[in-house]
């Protein structure tokens, strides 16, 4: 028989011990969530959910990826400390369960998943995937030249077979054709959502895809807040591929990279990968729950350019001189901290490798000499811009730049543009000198010159140089199926470019990215933007 302060202790007890175990459920729960969930701190956003819209910056090419299919994708392989690589070297199915190329070699029709739907439930046809197409086409700018670079350049190449068949008609055999139908441009939309916001003064529903979007990816963009977040929900239904584990991302702007490093220190974020140089090159060493992957950007460079439309940046022994004065090793030093390859200092172009180093190296004497045979022995006024998105490397870069010219007499004032700004703005091509990067998704040494140098072709030749015997080697290049031809087309193109300078390479890049040490499956993709669908927690 219990006392009755036994039975009080019970009555105690019984229910506490009840609500304990209730707990646990509840507290496994949450566990799962904080696992399915991905937080990520970014400087910015994207400006525009449309990848085809007109000054759509680099966070846009991510929206793209994860909320819209292409035809194909790109296989991956390891490239070691439990980090992957896209495989340029393969394709592999994503709206396209198969594919096979004619006979003749002049099209490859295209079998798409029957099961395949967009994020509205409305399945996905080769309707859509022609409306698409004709839509990068049609838009102009960026988009319908990323097309051309594979010679994607009339709608008459794009044919409705049925309901699931799709034909590409070639113009040319063009090794880069169908690597280009598995980049962000070549999304695939809801043509018939679309259409529904289109209107005569706007056949591509341009306005509203602006802020909507229309795709059927692994994510759906569930709430876009611009300047502040954007929140992507796995799309349950999708087909395309293995299912992400990721539930959900939420991926912040928080301008200060300080503040972005002390929540990742903290643990409030999974993961950021815009960070000043010295922070990378700091956690890598430190020994906490952070790890840093690092991988070189593949056919991608830091540079100066001079604009080539401009005096007195159209006289090449001006921009040979500008070569010889930069400080590139306090370059390297301060500003890049060494995550980077230096993209100076070479022996001369020997080979069709890609980015190489160029043979300038800091030699103001050098550098006098030849401003003075240019007729500048004086100097001159110019303003050097960059784009503020990318200060933690540009703007201690441009400040040593402009100590550097100085000795030359070269009075240099700054100019930061807004980084929702600075696409619009390198594309008027009215900059005198611009820091910037740049890189190319095609991993060929002619699909950067395409880019960056073609005097007819060149959205982003920012510098505005023509030279009509570097744009043949390049066009030759583009089709040369002989080794050695190839080679000495490349090497002839680039010899021209270091030659003549009219964008001064200093460093390609490294792609780092800082996350929690149980966040897994990071993926270097060519646009530079992390691919969540691979990304895990554990």
């Amino acid at each position: 028989m219990e006392s009755c302060p036994m039975k009080s202790l019970r009555k105690l007890v019984l229910p506490l011990t009840l609500s304990l175990l209730a707990a646990v459920p509840a507290l496994s729960q949450a566990q799962d969530k904080r696992l399915e969930t991905l937080v990520v701190a970014n400087e910015f956003g994207p400006n525009m959910l449309d990848i085809h819209g007109l000054g759509a910056n680099r966070p846009a090419y991510g929206v793209s990826w994860l909320a819209y299919d292409r035809l194909m994708t790109y296989g991956r392989k390891s490239i070691g400390d439990g980090v992957d690589s896209y495989d340029f070297t393969k394709l592999e199915p994503e709206l396209a369960e198969r594919w096979e190329v004619a006979a003749d070699g002049m099209s490859v029709t295209f079998h798409l998943r029957k099961d395949a739907k967009f994020h509205d439930g409305s399945p996905v046809t080769a309707d859509d995937v022609k409306w698409s197409l004709d839509r990068a086409l049609g838009m102009g700018g960026f988009p319908t030249f990323q097309m051309k670079a594979g010679s994607l350049e009339k709608p008459e190449q794009f044919e409705v077979v049925d309901a699931h068949t799709f034909r590409v008609k070639l113009l040319r055999k063009d090794k880069m054709t169908l690597p280009d139908l598995a980049v962000p441009v070549a999304a695939i939309y809801n043509a018939k959502l679309a259409r529904q916001h289109a209107t005569a003064e706007d056949p591509w529903a341009a306005n509203w895809l602006k802020t909507n979007t229309a795709g059927g990816g692994a994510y759906k963009v569930a709430s876009w807040k611009p300047g502040q977040e954007i929140v992507y929900e796995r799309f349950d239904d999708w087909k395309s591929g293995p299912l992400p584990k990721l539930k959900r991302v939420i991926q912040r702007d928080v301008p200060s990279a300080g503040n972005r490093r002390a929540l990742l220190t903290r643990g409030d974020i999974d993961i950021t990968f815009e960070m000043p140089p010295k922070d990378f090159a700091e956690m890598a060493q430190e020994k906490g729950n952070v790890k840093v992957a690092s991988v070189p950007a593949e056919n991608s460079m830091w540079y100066l350019g001079l604009n080539t439309k401009v005096a007195p940046f159209d006289n090449p022994k001006v921009r040979q001189a500008i070569a010889y004065a930069l400080p590139y090793d306090k370059i390297m030093q301060n500003a890049f901290y060494g995550r980077g390859m230096p993209l100076f200092g070479g022996s001369g172009v020997k080979d069709a490798s890609w980015p190489q180093a160029t043979a300038y190296k800091t030699d103001i004497d050098k550098a006098r000499q030849l401003m003075k045979e240019a007729g500048f022995e004086q100097g001159f006024e110019t303003t050097l811009s960059f784009d503020l998105g990318t200060a933690t490397v540009s703007e201690p870069t441009t400040i040593l730049i402009q100590e550097s010219l100085a000795q030359l007499g070269i009075k240099v004032a700054i100019n930061k543009v807004p980084g929702s700004n600075w696409r619009a703005a390198i594309t008027k091509k009215d900059m005198p000198m611009l820091f910037n990067r740049m890189g190319g998704w095609l991993n060929y040494p002619e699909y950067f010159f395409f880019w960056a140098y073609h005097g007819q072709n060149a959205v982003f030749n920012t510098m505005s140089y023509q030279n009509a015997e570097l744009d043949k080697l390049v066009e030759a290049a583009r089709f040369e199926s002989d080794p050695k031809k190839y080679e000495g087309l490349v090497k002839g193109f680039i010899d021209i470019a270091y030659t003549e300078v009219p964008r001064i390479p200093v460093a390609q890049p490294v792609m780092d990215v800082a996350m929690q040490k149980n966040v897994h499956g990071f993926t270097y993709w060519f646009h530079l933007q992390p691919d969540y669908r691979q990304l895990y927690k554990q």
